[in-house]
């Protein structure tokens, strides 16, 4: 406890650091704002966002009718797809290698280890029928693996590939990165430091910066595991198909579209379509969320669609978290454009009364499917029992992880050497000294604005409080619908004609108002201090979702919802930390000439830092404490701490943080800087210190 203090005749208790003070309220949104709790405020406006991309979506579906139309659909959309990922590799020599065959009653499981890129390794089973009952060459049919642990093990992926095998094809089951033998991250004991959706989305921060997806790495690997399949003298490569439940099912999806080698496909619980999703369970990890697809009209049917008339069967299950209503929704879209390109029949939905599922009605309902069109058969197929391999067995290497073959690399070196390369580009663009292409490039990438496009806010004042130091005005800034700003305004009882304070914390608005706190310190100056929430902070702070851990942070789903959307929060933040500045430009005019002094505390230094740089002129000087030192850090970087919130798609193509730190130069003070792990930053420095109070 620091000291007592009279407030409004009310005696308090202030402690240290806290902005707790016994009769002090200050709160400034209720606990509901129009029907909703406060909390809830983010999620309910990117819900409002998607709603409204998938009406747009409906609108440009039935505009598509004629067989021009869905050709040019079709080639514009699979581009936008590819670009969205950040391109694919180029093929380099697969070096495929058997590690052991294992023989069972009616089929072979042949382990094999190859290459998807140099180095990266993929480990997969190869489920191959008897010649003496099945005449080679066989259709080929690919698994991909959704989130289990031990990847391709799991009992009902192996029977998937057995089942196939009995009845006369092949399939390549594999596993995907951070799953099975894949796990990219291993601990000093060798044990993975994380995997499944958390690795997934590990992973995706980094390619986020770099303007890829973690997609893309499993796209790739489901393209070279294709390479691998239909290169098999045994495997005729005109009848492929592919089959994955889950995460699988997505692998599954955008293989369909994207891969012209499938001629038929059976995704398993996945395909509904985001609004759904969003209005259900929320977004889910980061492959599944390509950065503005909502945008660029890319929803779930058009993983049907950009291939159509391909036959694919939509496997879903009644009890799924996915949203039954939105597969069904897509079904018809899918089954209409079908209809109008005149193959009804080659698409068709399976749904089971069960969970989320890959069980024995699921996998004969697939088998069925795919040998009616890459076998011409149509018949009854039952499962008989499946003797699985144990998890010894079915290993591929010598360890049981790829990351411990020698010379073994992983995507996160593949996304560090990138940036290498975006690195050295960044350093010749940033020797001109016209910035302003720059700053424009800036703008668009963030998505951010110029202050003179910003609609001027709807401010309400909502209550006051009264201090020695002067009073508190509590104000709801409203910059646009659907959005709260809830902010502390601290008015200096004295007069003075120091510049105003705008005062940003990660953890809220009264983070450092606590009586003789930070805040109070600069009102006895003779300052008046504006302390907002910006979006999705204090008061709007939703209740954190842990799923994915600390390395991807708590703000996971709406962050990925915001990216479907084309958007970032850093872009969202730093408009609002615009509107902020130029209400307190306007409000204290005299006080302002010079600018406005900006303080940031914590990750939100990162949107302050952008708005700050972007309209320098409406600044005098700039404080940033605790704040991250380069998004290059994080490519560097082998853990991770609630990065994803800061996150912009593509940045590093273009620029880093110290670059935007440059370009305010001395007025800028940067203060105990952290690396991707919220550690102190020891080896690197953002700019020279200098310039705020």
């Amino acid at each position: 406890m620091r000291n007592q203090a009279i407030l409004t005749g009310v005696v308090g208790v202030v402690l240290a650091g806290s902005a707790v003070v016994l009769g002090e309220d200050l709160a400034v949104l209720p606990a509901q704002v129009d029907g909703v709790p406060t909390r809830d405020m983010m999620k309910r406006y990117l819900r409002v966002q998607v709603e409204r991309a998938w009406e747009q979506w409906q609108k440009h579906y039935e505009a598509r009718k004629t067989p021009e139309q869905i050709a040019a659909y079709q080639k514009g959309l699979r581009d936008r797809f590819v670009a969205a990922i950040g391109g694919l590799p180029e093929r380099t020599p697969l070096n495929t290698q058997v590690t052991g065959v294992i023989r069972r009653n009616g089929y072979t499981v042949t382990k094999l280890l190859f290459e998807s890129q140099p180095k990266l390794y993929v480990t997969a089973l190869l489920f191959l029928p008897e010649s003496d009952r099945f005449k080679p060459p066989y259709p080929g049919v690919l698994v991909p693996c959704g989130h289990s642990a031990n990847g391709k093990a799991w009992e009902p992926y192996q029977t998937m590939g057995a089942l196939l095998a009995l009845n006369g094809m092949a399939a390549l089951v594999f596993d995907p990165i951070d799953q099975g033998e894949r796990y990219q991250l291993l601990d000093a004991q060798g044990k993975p430091r994380f995997g499944g959706t958390t690795g997934h989305s590990a992973v995706g921060v980094g390619s986020i910066l770099v303007g890829r997806n973690t997609a893309r790495f499993e796209i790739w690997d489901a393209m070279r595991a294709l390479d691998v399949l239909a290169s098999r003298p045994d495997v005729d490569p005109n009848r492929i198909g592919c089959t994955g439940n889950s995460g699988g099912g997505t692998q599954t999806s955008y293989m369909m579209a994207l891969d012209d080698r499938i001629v038929a496909a059976a995704p398993s619980c996945y395909l509904t379509h985001f609004a759904a999703l969003i209005r259900t369970i929320g977004a889910q990890d980061a492959e599944q969320n390509i950065h503005g697809q909502l945008a660029f009209g890319m929803d779930h049917p058009d993983y049907i669609m950009m291939r159509a008339p391909t036959p694919i069967l939509i496997c879903a299950a009644t009890k799924d978290f996915f949203d039954i209503g939105g597969t069904w929704e897509t079904f018809r879209y899918a089954k209409r454009l079908y209809s109008r390109m005149g193959f009804s029949e080659r698409v068709d939905l399976l749904e089971n009364d069960a969970p989320h599922n890959y069980d024995k009605l699921q996998r004969e309902a697939v088998v069925r499917w795919l040998a009616r069109w890459l076998l011409k058969r149509d018949e009854p197929i039952t499962e008989p029992p499946i003797q699985v391999l144990s998890e010894s067995e079915v290993r591929c290497t010598p360890q049981g992880q790829v990351v411990l073959l020698p010379g073994a690399r992983t995507v996160y070196d593949l996304n560090e050497d990138y940036e290498r390369e975006l690195a050295a580009q960044r350093r010749r663009a940033w020797e001109t000294p016209d910035r302003a292409k720059l700053i424009d490039e800036i703008r668009r990438i963030a998505g951010i604005r110029r202050v003179a496009e910003l609609p001027r806010p709807k401010v309400e004042k909502v209550g006051e409080l009264q201090r020695a130091s002067g009073r508190i005005e509590k104000l709801v800034l409203v910059p646009e619908e659907g959005i709260s700003l809830p902010a502390l305004l601290f008015a200096p009882s004295a007069g003075g004609q120091k510049e105003p304070v705008l005062y940003l914390h990660e953890q809220g608005n009264t983070a450092d108002a606590a009586p003789d706190g930070p805040i109070e310190q600069l009102v006895r100056e003779g300052r008046t201090v504006l302390a907002p929430d910006l979006r999705g902070i204090g008061q709007t702070q939703p209740t954190p979702k842990k799923e994915l851990g600390e390395a991807v942070g708590p703000d996971w789903q709406d962050a990925f919802a915001a990216s479907l959307l084309g958007r970032s929060y850093v872009g969202m933040r730093a408009e609002d930390v615009l509107t902020c500045v130029r209400y307190l430009v306007e409000r204290e005019p005299d006080r302002a000439k010079r600018g406005v002094v900006l303080v940031a505390v914590g990750h939100v230094g990162v949107p302050a830092l952008h708005a700050a740089a972007l309209e320098s002129d409406l600044v005098c000087s700039v404080k940033l404490t605790r704040t991250l030192v380069s998004w290059s850090n994080v490519l560097r970087s082998r853990s991770l701490t609630n990065q994803l919130i800061n996150a912009v798609y593509g940045a590093l193509k273009v620029y880093d943080l110290p670059d935007l730190a440059r370009l305010l130069g001395t007025r800028l003070t940067i203060e105990q800087p952290l690396d991707a792990n919220g550690q102190p930053a020891r080896s690197e420095s953002f700019v020279p210190r200098g310039g705020a109070p």
